[in-house]
């Protein structure tokens, strides 16, 4: 039987049309246009079917989840903040705030470092020189997509991770200090652990270093990320710290 109105349509067929239409188009437009399609939109089916579709949870997913809508555009906007992490664009996103000795330098992972190194995606790193060298990005929330109710009333965790890794000649200190920051720029929360010291003939291995704020302030806008460092034994060219693969992601990660 031909149907004259949309809304005539069974629910499990309507909802299952609300799944092909952007999220956002969802709530701004949609859920405007009368109280059914409201109260479908609302519907904790629709986001969970929406998750499904996108690849956001499997089908035997079992993980409470406290609202499926928010859940929903916290998988779709994530991905990793910082921009050009590993050094494929130069400095480019960079803001050099300390350039000393002989500067920072972009280098190459060598064929055998490549294999040390847990992601072979990753191809280039950052080095740092004789003097301090120190270089920052700063993450603005709403330019990504995190609007400023999403950000105070859910406060995801927001995690950080940075890679570094000394010379097996030469000795280094790396540094690393990351800042949620309020519209004025303002600190609400801080993770700057005590420099790291690698000694000279060390095994150079690349380290993680990670952190997640959670339970911050309402309030954040930005995200201040640093990190850098020295040699030890003030040689001329870079055998400072090697950085690379830095990253700052907010909410539940891709299964």
């Amino acid at each position: 039987m031909a149907v004259g109105n949309i809304n005539e349509l069974p629910e499990n067929i309507l909802l299952e049309l609300f799944t092909h239409v952007p999220a956002r188009h969802l709530l701004l437009h949609c859920r405007l246009v009368c109280s059914l399609w409201r109260d479908l939109i609302d519907l904790v089916t629709l986001w969970k079917r929406k998750c499904l579709r996108e690849g956001f949870i499997t089908e035997d997913w079992d993980q409470p989840v406290a609202d499926w809508k928010i859940f929903y555009f916290l998988r779709s906007l994530h991905r990793n903040l910082l921009h050009n992490p590993c050094a494929e664009e130069g400095f480019e996103f960079w803001s050099l705030d300390v350039n000393g000795g002989d500067e920072w330098k972009v280098e190459d992972l060598s064929r055998d470092q490549r294999k040390e190194f847990p992601n072979d995606q990753v191809k280039k790193y950052f080095v740092t020189s004789y003097y301090t060298c120190l270089k920052s990005q700063v993450v603005d929330l709403k330019a990504e997509g995190y609007w400023e109710e999403l950000m105070d009333t859910t406060r995801p965790d927001i995690k950080v991770k940075d890679w570094f890794a000394a010379r097996p000649d030469c000795g280094c200190k790396y540094q690393l200090c990351v800042q949620l920051l309020s519209s004025a720029h303002a600190p609400l929360g801080t993770f700057q652990p005590d420099p790291a010291t690698i000694q000279q003939k060390s095994d150079a291995k690349w380290r993680e270093v990670s952190h997640t704020f959670s339970n911050y302030p309402p309030g954040v806008r930005y995200i201040w990320f640093q990190h850098g460092g020295v040699d030890t034994h003030y040689w001329a060219g870079w055998y400072g710290p090697r950085v690379t693969n830095s990253s700052i992601t907010i909410g539940p990660p891709l299964p």
